[in-house]
This record gives C-alpha cells, structure tokens and sequence, in this order.
C-alpha cells in the first residue's frame, strides 16, 4: 500500500486546549563572557563549518571579493551554567507540578536570562563592523546576529575563501575551510557560508484518478483523500464534536510561494473540507524578509503541506512562512529564525517543516542554530515544532534528486536531518500500511469511493515504511533474506531495479544535535 505523510492533526487537537500564561518581571543579567581584548591574531578554527562536498575536485575557484554574501547568520553560545538552567526552565515548563509549568517567557525576558549580555553583544558587532560588514538585527532572544558583506570581507576577518563549486554537474559556493574567529569572542560560528539548499521531496502525480501496479505486490492502490486521512485515524468524532482547530494558526515553513491560494479552495472544495467555513489560508513573510517569489520545484511542497494540513484541522489559520534564500544562507532558516525568535507579535501554536539535510552536512555551526531556535520556541509561547524525519531511512546524507521516485544506494553512513534531531522538535517519521502485507486489504478498504472520495473502512494496522530491499519484511514477503546471495537486494523479481533504494521512514542516532559533536561510542555519526 501507499503511505500517507501528514503530521499534524494531534497536535491541532492539543492546541486547541492549550492555554498561555506569562512571568513579570525583569530578570538579572547574566555574566560578560568575553573578557579578554579582541584580538585579530589570536585565533581558533570553528571546526565543523565546512560542507563535505567543498573539495579539491569539485574546486572551480574563488568568487569575486564583491560577491555579495548576504543575511549571514552569527550563532551565539552560552555560558555552561546558563545552557544549564535553560534546559532546567524548559523541563519545568512542561511539569505540572513546577511552579513554573506554562510561564512562557517575553523576548526580553528570554533575553535577559538567557541571551548574552548587551555588553558582549556590543562587542561582538562591533567586531563585525570593523571588518566591513552590516549589522541588519539582533535577534531578540540575544542568541544570532544578521549581518550582510561580501566574499572579501568573509575571507578577511573569517580566513576563509569562498569559491564557486560544481556538484553533480550543479553548479554552487561555499566556504572552502572552517571559518576562524579571534579566541576571545563568544561565538558558536557563522551558522551558513553555503548555497546549498534542502530539497523538496514531494513527488507530483498529474493525474488524480489512477491505474496503479505496485507488483510484486498488489495490482491495486488505493488514493489517499482528506476523507480516507479522517476514517483512518478516527477524526470525524473530534470534527463532530466540533474540534477542528478552531482559533488555531498552523504554519508551515517554505522555501516558496504558491502560484495561486485559489488552488487550496479548491483542494476543500473539492474534498468536502468547505464546509469548514472558519478555516483560512494566507501567505506571509514573517519579520519583513523578502518574498522568495515562486520557486520551481519548491512551490509544489508548498501547496502540499498548506492542503493537507488544512485536511487535518480544516478550521485552522493555515499559513504559508517563507523568505528568500541568499547565496550564504538558505530562506527555510530565514523563515523559522524571524517566525519563532520574534518580539511583539502573536506566535503560532504549531510549525511544521519538511525540510533539512544531514548533520554532518550542515556543519556543526547550523545544527547549534536549530537546536537554539527550537529552545526559543519552547520557552516564548510554547511552540510546537514538527519537522519530517526523512525520506531516506538512516541515510540522510545520500538522498539525491528524485529520479523516477528512486534514490541513490547509500554509501555515506548513518545520518539524520538537522532540522529534526533536538529534543525540543518532534521528529515525525513515515509509517506503511500493513494490510496488503498481511493480505487483509478487502478488510480494511471499500471496493467503491463513498463520500467525498473516501474509501477506507477503519484505522489500518501500520508497519514501519521501507520500500528498499533490504526490508526484512519485504524480503520475507517474498521469500527471500536479506543479506547474501540469497538476499532480495540480490535476486531482484523479473530486474524490479525499484526495489534497489533506500526510501524509508527517517531516523536515526544524533551525532550533532546541539552542534558539537556526540560522545564517541554512544551514537553513530559525528558533525563532519
């Protein structure tokens, strides 16, 4: 059977009940951590900040020193103690029995407990300025500075080149070392030097209705409509009870807009969710980033995620978060910083992203940057954060462009998306449908569509999504092991080359959740 990826009516139910409460008062600063003169000779490496693929090979030389590298991202780091009473607060904010249960912090008060101190800041962008560059904010929870500059000032004060790069016949830039920085100041690293961009993976079906051949299994496929999502998994009691995510905003984080919002009437109408009349859709740039425009090949996920979210709590706000990428730093990161680290304005009760790359892809300067901006959601407001774990199984740094909806082998190891290692996200990962596996497919699916295209009869028994190979339950489908001479990767029916892949449910040891690397010999993986 086919899998269905939608994520969030849960936590659309959750949220309808949730409510917020705030702490007053002005909390005491916390202590200057850069005590020492800056010194542009006194250096240390930001080890971890190097994309894998900026080698000698894939080399094609420097870019121009007025190439413009814009909205770069400075990652600020804490002092121990805070990041321990940090983690302290956040834990007592979800114990009922806390004093502090549901006081969610202002961002200024996150700022002054938690942030660095305005003196260190001062310091630091001043630093910044020195060397030429623009400082266009600080982020109100006292963690990140954007600042802007071109390639010779990057190589200046950060001594390292930016060059152009060609990759799989794709042409891009990066940093071609790891930045340095004077010793003395209190930085996690410049959290992006790179154009390379986490890639939709939605896949486009033109038709709606279908032949389908899922040999060697079935010659049957069932479509998945928002009616079929609702019988599954029980939502019609909640929707006739009216629970539908009334008075709740969802938004879902892109790299795009839509060609039309007109396209997401259409979707309810013609799936029977109109007649949720309090639903809505709109399109924002959170913090005044600039409009990305319609971006080939990330529009489709855009308007994927806006309908089927809209299928899960049809009387939701549903809105569509995104901002323009620049050559060093991706929009989908631009997006979540000015949508979950903002000051005086309302915050969403749910954010869902369905992107990311690997850990040790983004480096270990990107990863502290999510795990911090996921922090910032939990303590003001208590956002929830929901990110795909992945398309890929545990292989996450090998997933490629789709090509036939196949992926390459993996050869790169264990890895995760960034995006969706934290403790303070929830990672949701692919599931399958069990029926056609245990040849209960009549006992879980009507023969005919009913109302408003829906078709399936219960909640079906699910199994973990691995549609590669080397599935132990495939395998075992088919009669074979799976591993050896005698494993189905090795004896492939009739040359089904579409069984050789590593499409799965994501997930996976962390190596670099918080952006240093994990303790040797606990997980597998490392940042780099």
């Amino acid at each position: 059977m086919k899998r269905v990826g939608v994520l969030l009516s849960c936590a659309t139910l959750l949220a309808a009940i949730g409510g917020f409460q705030h702490v007053v008062g002005a909390q005491s600063q916390p202590r200057a951590l850069i005590t020492e003169p800056i010194s542009d000779t006194k250096l240390v490496a930001l080890a971890g900040n190097t994309r894998p693929e900026a080698t000698a090979a894939n080399d094609r030389g420097p870019v121009a020193d007025n190439f413009p590298m814009e909205h770069m991202l400075l990652q600020l780091r804490r002092s121990p103690e805070q990041e321990q009473a940090l983690d302290k607060y956040i834990a007592e904010l979800e114990d009922p029995r806390s004093a502090n249960y549901h006081h969610w912090l202002t961002a200024q008060e996150m700022r002054e407990k938690y942030g660095l101190p305005a003196q260190d800041i001062e310091t630091i962008t001043n630093w910044l300025k020195s060397h030429g560059f623009t400082i266009n904010r600080v982020y109100p929870n006292g963690m990140v500075i954007d600042f802007s500059g071109n390639a010779g000032e990057v190589n200046e004060a950060f001594h390292t080149e930016i060059h152009h790069l060609s990759v799989n016949g794709t042409m891009h830039i990066a940093n071609m070392s790891d930045p340095q920085i004077p010793a003395a100041l209190a930085v996690a690293g410049v959290v992006s030097l790179n154009d390379f961009r986490p890639p939709s993976r939605a896949q486009i079906n033109p038709n709606y209705t279908f032949g389908c051949t899922n040999a060697p299994f079935s010659s049957t496929c069932y479509a998945l409509a928002p009616a079929v999502l609702a019988t599954i998994y029980n939502l019609n009691p909640v929707f006739t009870a009216g629970i539908s995510g009334q008075k709740q905003t969802i938004v879902v984080i892109e790299e795009s807009d839509v060609y039309a919002l007109s396209d997401w009437s259409t979707f309810r109408s013609k799936f029977g969710l109109s007649s949720f009349t309090d639903g809505s859709v709109s399109q924002v740039h959170p913090g005044s980033c600039t409009d990305p425009g319609v971006v080939s090949g990330a529009e489709s996920e855009a308007i994927l995620d806006a309908e089927w979210t809209s299928a899960a709590a049809p009387s939701a706000a549903i809105e569509l978060a995104s901002c323009a990428g620049t050559a060093s730093t991706s929009g989908e990161l631009l997006a979540l910083e000015n949508l979950l680290n903002t000051e005086g304005a309302a915050t969403p009760a749910i954010v869902s992203n369905s992107y990311g790359a690997a850990e040790a892809q983004n480096g270990q300067a990107f990863n502290a940057a999510i795990n911090s901006m996921y922090q910032t959601a939990e303590v003001m407001d208590g956002v929830s954060v929901f990110v795909a774990a992945g398309d890929s199984a545990a292989a996450y740094a090998d997933q490629g462009p789709v090509k036939k909806g196949l992926e390459p082998a993996a050869s790169m190891g264990i890895a995760v998306n960034s995006s969706a290692s934290t403790q303070y996200d929830v990672a949701v990962g692919g599931t399958d449908f069990g029926d056609t596996f245990a040849g209960t497919n009549s006992t879980y699916w009507s023969a005919t569509n009913g109302t408003n295209d829906g078709s399936a009869l219960s909640y079906i028994p699910e199994i973990p999504w691995n549609d590669s190979c080397a599935s132990g339950l495939i395998a075992g489908f088919l009669g074979f092991t799976t591993f050896g001479s005698t494993s189905l990767c090795n004896n492939l029916p009739m040359g089904d080359s579409a069984l050789l892949n590593i499409s799965g449910g994501g997930g996976g040891p962390s190596g670099c959740a918080t952006g240093a690397p994990s303790t040797p010999g606990v997980v597998s993986g490392t940042c780099k």
